[in-house]
């Protein structure tokens, strides 16, 4: 059937729509790279914002420091504090010179009352009585590496303590062999190179009186009690000899030999030729004053002390002429083996548990500079004979011709340091007083007869017990 009619125009059938790509759009590429560009430029103005406007713009807290020390007067470190403040407005650093008497103690007691001080002086000694109070020496400040290369290697060894440097000194001192000029001059001797050469000078050189009076003393050595320096000599003679200072009492069996000679007892033989200069030689006695004061009234032809006691020597005797010479040694079969010193000085360490240990550390930093030294030791010529020897081996050069410091800095590198130690304050239960205790009845019993083996018998028990104390085995 036919559609019927409408009368209306037919309708056009609808067209799909074609699918048509859009055109790329230009420059997209361009756009990332500067949307990149500018993030990084952003975060950049950010960070230098934050490192170095804001601490600007945000008020620091001011830091107080308090450094006890010993021996320098104010006048000497004051110049070098204000030079650091000057530079850091915002720290302040008050020094407080202690009383040496009863030192380690006081410092003991005000650390444990949780008043230490930030920054404070120990000697080289007394790591192991304060390693637990001793912060370490951040890598930021000075690295292990730089401290070996910028300090004498004592240093080092004596600083360290578990994985990390406790320390950092601005001085270094050692045993010293002062000499009587006059002496050595009117006699036409020259000083001695080891200690065989020394023991012949001392026989030579001492003179008796028609009673048999010592009137002038070849040299103080031999004796506990009047022998101002006696631990420090004896431990040098100790090391020389390779003696195990925890075991000196060890004896070895030589190889190939029989008999009384096959047995080997370094320490005895180091002990005993300590003794020998009294017992036998008869070049001290117990009778004559404290060594230090004897040599100043120019009747002891040698002594031996660190450098800090040419002050004393020169207050006493203005007039004296005394200079130190290197350390006698022990006969060497090859001359290529290293000679031994003694080393004994003080340290500045930071208190681990102090609020500003960072800033702490950076003024240590800032003192043990070159720079700094030599002001430091400027400063203290200008009221005494002269100022701490420097602990730096680039320094060395600066003090090489020095009267008295010369022969001292010539040994710094080849010294040891052990607990055997005088004049440390470090009082009756300090591990200097302790040790020296057992050698001192060591020292005395070979002078009244007993044999120097037995009598170290008894001083190595003892040492093992005050080192046992400290955790300390193999030092």
């Amino acid at each position: 059937m036919d559609a019927p009619e409408t009368g209306l125009p037919p309708q056009p059938q609808p067209v799909s729509p074609v699918s048509v790509a859009p055109e790329p759009k230009r420059g997209g590429a361009k756009k990332i790279i500067l949307i990149v560009v500018t993030l990084l430029i952003l975060a950049g103005l950010g960070f230098f914002v934050y490192k170095f406007v804001l601490p600007r713009l945000v008020t620091q807290k001011e830091i107080e420091l308090t450094w006890w020390g010993i021996w320098e007067e104010e006048s000497v470190v004051a110049p070098l504090i204000e030079e650091y403040q000057a530079q850091n407005p915002k720290v302040k650093i008050k020094y407080v010179k202690e009383s040496p008497q009863d030192y380690r103690e006081r410092l003991t007691n005000a650390i444990a009352r949780g008043e230490g001080p930030d920054i404070f002086r120990i000697h080289n000694s007394w790591v192991p009585m304060f390693k637990n109070e001793l912060d370490n020496l951040p890598a930021s400040v000075m690295s292990a590496a730089e401290f070996s290369q910028t300090f004498y290697p004592v240093a080092a060894t004596d600083l360290t303590s578990g994985t990390g440097l406790l320390g950092i000194p601005l001085e270094y001192d050692g045993l010293a062999l002062y000499i009587n000029e006059d002496i050595f001059n009117s006699s036409g001797k020259s000083p001695p190179v080891t200690w065989d050469d020394l023991r012949a000078l001392a026989s030579e050189l001492t003179v008796r009186n028609d009673q048999g009076n010592i009137t002038q003393a070849g040299v103080a050595l031999g004796t506990t009690a009047n022998v101002d320096h006696w631990p420090e000599i004896l431990a040098l003679m100790l090391l020389q000899n390779k003696v195990n200072l925890i075991k000196p009492n060890e004896c070895f069996n030589k190889p190939g030999a029989s008999g009384a000679d096959a047995k080997i007892c370094l320490g005895a033989d180091a002990l005993g030729y300590f003794a020998r200069f009294t017992n036998t030689d008869r070049a001290w006695d117990a009778t004559l004053p404290p060594s230090t004061i004897a040599f100043s009234s120019g009747k002891v032809a040698m002594y031996f002390g660190p450098s800090w006691r040419a002050f004393e020597i020169k207050l006493k005797n203005p007039n004296l002429k005394f200079k130190t010479v290197p350390l006698p040694q022990v006969a060497k079969s090859d001359p290529k083996d290293p000679n031994t010193a003694y080393a004994t000085y003080w340290v500045e360490g930071v208190w681990a548990r102090g609020e500003n240990k960072e800033a702490a550390w950076n003024f240590l930093k800032f003192l043990s500079t070159k720079e700094s030294l030599t002001k430091l030791y400027e400063n203290a010529a200008k009221i005494r004979l002269f100022g701490q020897p420097y602990p730096r081996i680039d320094m060395a050069d600066l003090l090489k011709d020095e009267a008295v410091i010369g022969s001292i800095i010539q040994a710094a590198p080849d010294a040891q340091s052990w607990y055997l130690q005088t004049r440390t304050f470090d009082g009756p239960t300090g591990i200097n007083s302790q040790v020296n205790k057992y050698f001192e009845d060591a020292v005395n019993a070979v002078n009244s007869g007993t044999s120097a083996e037995k009598a170290l018998d008894t001083t190595a028990k003892g040492v093992s017990q005050v080192l046992g104390q400290y955790g300390l085995v193999s030092r």
